[in-house]
């Protein structure tokens, strides 16, 4: 059994900063790639962040330059650092993670519950 657990959204205005944070727990051999998501209300899911194993990031253009991913993978948690935010970010964010259980299981996508960041103009 594997849990995606997200903290650290809320409203914020305009200009400021919020940071997110995903722990994955439960039976986990190792992780590939961890990523944050965002959906507003009417949209489809989009991809924000990715980051690899190794440290290798992609970005949407929409946040580049604005967003920071990070992962510590001692702890199985990746991070968004949002700064500079615009109500356009204003979305329910969802991290994910490739992960396998065991050492002979594949790799398959797990979603965290999603936690909801509100910027106000």
């Amino acid at each position: 059994q594997v849990q995606l657990v997200e903290s650290g959204g809320g409203l914020v205005q305009a200009g400021g900063s919020l940071r997110l944070s995903c722990t994955a727990s439960g039976t986990i051999f190792s992780i590939n790639a961890m990523g944050w998501y965002r959906q507003a209300p009417g949209k489809q899911r989009e991809l924000v962040a990715a980051i690899t194993g190794g440290g290798s990031t992609n970005y949407a253009d929409s946040v580049k330059g604005r967003f920071t991913i990070s992962r510590d993978n001692a702890k199985n948690t990746v991070y968004l650092q949002m700064n500079s935010l615009k109500p356009e970010d204003t979305a329910v964010y969802y991290c994910n993670a490739d992960l396998r259980s065991t050492w002979y299981g594949i790799f398959r996508d797990y979603w965290g519950q999603g936690t909801q960041v509100t910027v106000s103009s």
